[in-house]
């Protein structure tokens, strides 16, 4: 569902009708363009796309421990019209994967007074600094950068997670909305019945053929309706304010839905009987592989083994290598400095190791327990959400044979209620019973809204617990 459709659908809806009521009967709010209202204009829903935002951003900022640098200094010294010296010596310095750094530069040193382990003149370098032992295999920078690139897949496993609840709680809010819309709708159509009724049992009074506690009776049976359905169109509007939370325009403004605005009722009259059930076993299988929580463990769990790795790179001794090619003018690369060893060459090496280990020994048994710790908390989402997929599963069976038994349950009623009403207008049945068995038929026609709605929930929440509410 694109932008520019819900653009539209919400610009219907907003629009002020320009007719009579004809226009705002159409103005129906389906439960997908809800949805793709709030996915897209929700303010949930766009935090959640920061959070990706974010990680990529620090994800970019990882990269710096890769970057290139490049330098100059220049320093210069004069003094009672003596020149001392004159330094000048642009550099780069390029970083690797596997913790080499290369170097290059050149220098230019001049005056009377330069220091004498500065070359006079113009030279050149190119150098070379390799790690043998810790930070061989992984260092910061490597950990770093390879941390920030799982946080982006756990980002967007955190978005997924967002949008699931989000969705979760905006869908619950419209079946809410769309129950309470047929309920206030069913007791209006008998309360329009029952106006009816009252003056037709005036009129039949005033004729002799009805006595005058009929009258009453059927101002009494108007009135409870009344009631309810004031009471209802409470309900209506409590629940589309609630649905209004979830309401939002491109341009980060609420809105509110308008009480022309109606929601789709079709499922009032789809069967159920033949509605499928999905199958147990793969939602169970889709959930424990792609659920956006058990991604989230994944991602950490992975980020955590890198940082255990790291760790362990605190029981190696520190031991460096590094070589310089050194070339008068500017070419270190020149054929006189070959063979490597021979001549114009430095070669250091740098060692050193902590005799005790404790800052080693330490850090790398508290990634070990990290790990231990996340593993064992995944362990336990992972069951309370295989429970849930199960729980909600076996809701779901039971409304939906709850929903054909209130069905069937309906239409018993509508036949005795036919049947009674029939009588009654041949004069065989009192008031008193059509009126029972009008009460018995509301209750009826509610029920089945009822456990409809039940019904459907409990679909959003079985893809919500198995984490597909995205």
């Amino acid at each position: 569902m694109t932008l520019a459709f819900l653009s539209a659908v919400l610009c219907l809806l907003v629009s002020t009708p320009g007719a009579g009521q004809d226009s705002t009967r159409n103005r129906i709010l389906t439960e997908e363009e809800f949805a793709g209202i709030v996915r897209s204009y929700h303010p949930v829903a766009r935090q959640a796309n920061l959070v990706v935002d974010r990680a990529r951003a620090e994800w970019i900022a990882a990269k710096a421990g890769f970057d290139p640098y490049l330098g100059a200094t220049s320093q210069r010294k004069t003094f009672d019209g003596k020149n001392y010296y004159d330094y000048f010596s642009p550099s780069i310095k390029i970083p690797t994967w596997y913790g080499i750094e290369v170097s290059a530069g050149l220098e230019e040193n001049l005056g009377g007074l330069i220091n004498p382990e500065r070359t006079p003149g113009q030279a050149s370098y190119l150098s070379v600094s390799v790690p043998v032992a810790r930070d061989l295999v992984i260092d910061k920078r490597r950990a770093v950068l390879r941390q920030a690139a799982l946080y982006r897949g756990q980002s967007r496993a955190e978005r997924a997670l967002m949008v699931n609840d989000l969705m979760y709680e905006a869908l619950t809010d419209y079946w809410k909305w769309s129950q309470a819309y047929v309920v206030h709708a069913t007791l209006a159509e008998v309360v329009n019945v029952n106006e009816a009724r009252l003056r037709l049992v005036r009129q039949s009074f005033a004729l002799g053929d009805r006595p005058a506690i009929d009258t009453t009776e059927a101002l009494a049976q108007l009135q409870a309706f009344q009631l309810s359905r004031d009471q209802a169109w409470l309900e209506v509007r409590k629940t589309a304010l609630e649905l209004s939370n979830h309401l939002w325009q491109a341009n980060d403004s609420p809105w509110y839905l308008p009480p022309q605005v109606r929601p789709d009722t079709t499922w009032l009259r789809s069967d159920l009987q033949v509605a499928p059930l999905p199958v147990l076993d793969n939602l169970l299988t889709t959930a424990l592989e792609t659920h956006p929580k058990l991604l989230g463990f994944d991602f950490k769990l992975q980020a955590l083994e890198i940082e255990k790795k790291l760790k362990f790179q605190e029981l190696l001794p520190q031991v460096d290598l590094k070589y310089s090619l050194l070339g008068k003018g500017y070419g270190a690369l020149s054929p006189e400095v070959f063979p490597f060893f021979r001549n114009n060459y430095s070669f250091g090496l740098d060692a050193s190791m902590p005799l005790f280990q404790f800052k080693g020994r330490g850090q790398y048994r508290s990634a070990r327990i990290k790990i231990a710790d996340t593993d064992l908390e995944r362990m336990r989402v992972r069951l309370a959400i295989s429970n849930k997929v199960k729980y909600h599963f076996t809701e779901l069976a039971v409304q939906k044979e709850q929903a054909v038994r209130a069905g069937a349950y309906l239409e018993s009623n509508a036949r005795l209620f036919r049947g009674e009403d029939t009588r009654f207008r041949v004069g065989e049945s009192s008031l008193f019973l059509l009126n029972s068995r009008e009460n018995k038929l509301l209750e009826a026609r509610q029920k089945q809204a009822e456990t409809r709605a039940k019904y459907y929930l409990s679909r959003i929440s079985l893809r919500w617990a198995a984490g597909q509410l995205q």
